[in-house]
């Protein structure tokens, strides 16, 4: 068929259009600042990009319009429609579809074909979680397809549709998971679509405020994913959480696999799946018995954990754990996870630039411990970060962040665009923490308190101005 994807540059919605160009049928997009590198990726594909949401793209008369979550019934300040296209489909009533739903009656679910869908779920860790389990699935040997959030490094791509092997009774299928919203028509989230055989809950706490009242209502819509898991399917579930307790409580019909760290107890939800040591090198316990080891190069406790759920959740398809471990000892993570930038030679040592996603405060305090644990003794770490998310900008959070940059010795915060204090809500942290308005002056406040053998660790769920290419050549002057 022809589809046309309103909003195709996201990267779901990239990933998509790729996994439906690669199955055979004719894709074109359209969204608004059109860019590299998506954009070439896309085209490369052969798939035609218009800039714009105008009406007159109703005249590619496609048989189904994808609709991304981008896309609303906004009006702009003179009263026009902000997508005059999707007015002009639901006037013409012609056929649309969001892009979760889309992509599992045609790809995921169809007459002739249901895979076994492995959804990773979880407020953080999805993108390098399903990294892994797809990593983990294709070093042995089983093909699976894929959809992630981001680009893991062992594969180059986001998007994958994989092949059946004789080794499965379904061909396979690894995805990201998303708790977001589907559509501005579909306020379910984008999960309750993949209907998953196996189904990885890695954590969950309060996010998303801008389409979430409470915890309460997330713990809703991951019971809705767990309602869709077959008998014979299973659930990885982190044993150590209250909320997915809670979630486990509303009803459970399949195995449940709870994972965690040994030696600490959960709240009720069985650890059979355990690790034990330090993050870097550890050994897999599975019901008290050691299983494996993983020695990798991959920093910090939540990656532990994350690598754990991948072994749990490979498990289930037949990948015995010690061949895991083997792949994760060539992980080579996820685009924009402590990603190394660049660094600057100083006397005395290097200045280094990283690039990390995390914007919740749970995920800053996260990376940050990472990164802690892998530099020297009296090395420094200088925390530079944007509030960018919705949940974010809308303050919800801010009293959190001091707490969150605790393992910091510096934070630097880009202040634009926020209509709450951010120097007032930093002010816990005294002479420590700096606000500034704009990337440039950002820049230059760093600069002038960088020294050799600093960190300077970047941190944000956009592009942050180019803020590391500018701090490279800051330093360099």
């Amino acid at each position: 068929m022809h589809i046309h994807i309103l909003g195709i540059c996201g990267t779901f919605m990239g990933g998509v259009a790729a996994l439906a160009r690669e199955a055979g049928h004719r894709v074109t997009g359209c969204d608004a600042g059109v860019y590299p590198p998506m954009s070439d990726q896309l085209r490369a594909l052969g798939i035609d990009l218009i800039e714009g949401f105008g009406a007159d793209q109703m005249a590619l008369k496609p048989d189904v319009f994808v609709v991304g979550n981008v896309v609303s019934r906004a009006r702009l300040a003179d009263g026009n429609p902000k997508f005059p296209l999707m007015e002009a489909i639901l006037e013409a009533g012609a056929p649309y579809s969001s892009g979760p739903q889309w992509l599992s009656d045609h790809l995921l679910h169809t007459a002739h074909l249901s895979r076994h869908v492995l959804a990773v779920a979880g407020t953080h860790g999805k993108t390098t979680t399903t990294s892994m389990l797809a990593w983990i699935l294709s070093h042995a040997g089983l093909q699976p397809g894929f959809l992630v959030g981001g680009v893991p490094l062992n594969f180059g791509v986001s998007a994958r549709l994989g092949q059946q092997t004789s080794r499965t009774e379904r061909p396979l299928f690894v995805i990201e998971a998303d708790e977001y919203d589907t559509a501005f028509f579909d306020k379910r989230s984008k999960f309750v679509h993949y209907r998953p055989r196996t189904a990885v809950l890695n954590n969950l706490e309060f996010d998303h405020a801008d389409i979430f009242d409470d915890l309460a209502a997330i713990e809703r819509q991951f019971h809705h994913l767990v309602r869709t898991v077959p008998a014979s399917g299973r659930v990885v579930v982190n044993a150590a959480q209250d909320s997915l307790q809670r979630v486990l409580q509303r009803g459970c019909w399949s195995e449940v696999a709870g994972f965690g760290v040994a030696g600490t107890a959960g709240p009720g939800a069985a650890m059979a799946w355990q690790v034990q040591g330090p993050p870097e090198h550890f050994d897999v316990l599975h019901d008290g018995r050691v299983l494996t080891q993983v020695r990798w190069s991959i920093g910090g406790v939540h990656n532990q954990l994350n690598a754990l759920a991948a072994i749990a959740a490979a498990q289930h398809v037949g990948v015995d754990p010690g061949l895991a471990a083997e792949a994760l000892g060539r992980f080579q993570n996820v685009r924009r996870r402590m990603e190394v930038r660049g660094s600057v030679t100083r006397p005395g040592g290097s200045i280094t630039v990283y690039d990390d996603f995390a914007h919740h405060p749970t995920a800053i305090a996260t990376t940050v411990d990472g990164l802690r644990r892998q530099i020297r003794p009296g090395e420094r770490i200088l925390a530079i970060f944007e509030p960018r998310s919705n949940t974010m900008k809308l303050g919800t959070m801010k009293s959190q962040l001091p707490e969150s940059l605790q393992q910091a010795d510096l934070a630097f915060c880009h202040s634009g665009g926020l209509d709450w204090d951010a120097g007032e809500a930093l002010a816990p942290m005294g002479a420590r923490a700096t606000v500034c308005a704009s990337v440039p002056e950002l820049v230059q406040a760093v600069a002038a308190q960088a020294r050799a053998g600093d960190h300077l660790l970047c941190m944000s769920n956009g592009g942050f101005g180019g803020i590391h290419d500018q701090l490279l050549q800051a330093l360099s002057a």
